[in-house]
């Protein structure tokens, strides 16, 4: 396994869509940064890898549900960088395995299954002391990477340039608490939550931001700049799709060569040039959309759907 990463490239999107509405549209291609361990997932778990490294653990412990990238990820960079790893997964135990899970076992972590009653308690220290018993003395990286450690990461996804706007599909608030810190006050980072009612996010950002801030942890700036979520393109809630959103994503990718992956990147991309229609941005805006990743969930995404077509 290779541990080369690439410097992801930055690809203009001449689309008809942004042409008409005077907006330049980048996207940076997080996802070709590393076959295994890209988009986001890296810059969430690189500083939990360090730290896990500078304190002589050899055991990561995370968590995830049975299609997570998370895991994925996780599993990879463990077999990496030395490092075993065991990962939580949400539910019972389904054999065989689906691919993300038969990777993850393929790269050497061990798969530990909780009941979903259990899983919910994953940030307590009554489970994280119980796991430890368990396991031993294990490194815990929460589920997502989303920790200080998965922020500070994230803050160097965006090298600053000239963009108006940065969008980014969210899960836990980790990535835009990075990209607000990374950005200078003229421009603005705008989140697009894949689950429903995903207002409740905010809260956990503002967290993750004041807590990084005093911390002893590096930022580039004092203060983050403007960040807002939008809500509005959850199709359903987090892992849900529809053929509207499937059939998006399959003309976006012919015509644009850049895969998406249905959970997440799909449905920011579908945002914007849904608000770009509505003439949400300024003529003469620039915006660069972050591709994080995670194209190995569509497989799973397929599979699951085929299953329900046939019932």
């Amino acid at each position: 396994m290779s541990l080369t990463f690439i410097t992801p490239p930055l690809q203009q999107i001449n689309s008809e869509i942004a042409r008409q509405a005077g907006v330049e549209l980048y996207v940076l291609r997080l996802d070709l940064m590393h076959p295994w361990v890209n988009g986001n997932k890296w810059f969430k778990l690189k500083y939990n890898l360090l730290e896990a490294k500078e304190k002589n653990f050899t055991t990561l412990l995370t968590f995830g549900g049975a299609y997570s990238n998370h895991i994925y990820a996780t599993a990879a960079a463990g077999n990496l960088f030395g490092f075993r790893t065991i990962g939580v997964i949400r539910g019972e135990e389904r054999l065989p395995l689906n691919l993300t899970l038969s990777f993850a076992v393929q790269q050497g972590m061990q798969l530990v299954y909780l009941n979903r009653e259990m899983y919910r308690q994953r940030n307590t220290p009554a489970l994280e002391e119980y796991l430890r018993q368990s396991f031993g003395e294990v490194f815990i990286i929460p589920e997502g990477g989303s920790n200080l450690n998965g922020v500070r990461g994230c803050t160097e996804i965006i090298d600053p340039a000239a963009f108006n706007h940065i969008c980014v599909a969210c899960g836990t608030g980790t990535t835009l608490a990075g990209i607000a810190l990374s950005l200078h006050e003229r421009q603005r980072a705008i989140a697009f939550p894949v689950l429903k009612n995903g207002a409740f996010l905010a809260q956990e950002i503002e967290s993750l931001l004041t807590n990084y801030l005093a911390s002893d942890l590096p930022s580039p700036y004092s203060s983050p700049a403007s960040w807002e979520l939008i809500c509005d393109y959850h199709f359903g809630g987090y892992a849900k799709v529809n053929d509207e959103l499937l059939l998006f994503s399959q003309q976006f990718t012919q015509e644009h060569g850049v895969p998406l992956d249905y959970v997440y990147t799909a449905k920011m991309f579908y945002g914007v040039m849904d608000l770009l229609q509505q003439g949400f941005f300024c003529r003469g805006d620039s915006l660069l959309l972050v591709h994080t990743g995670g194209l190995q969930g569509n497989v799973g995404m397929e599979e699951k759907l085929q299953r329900f077509s046939k019932i």
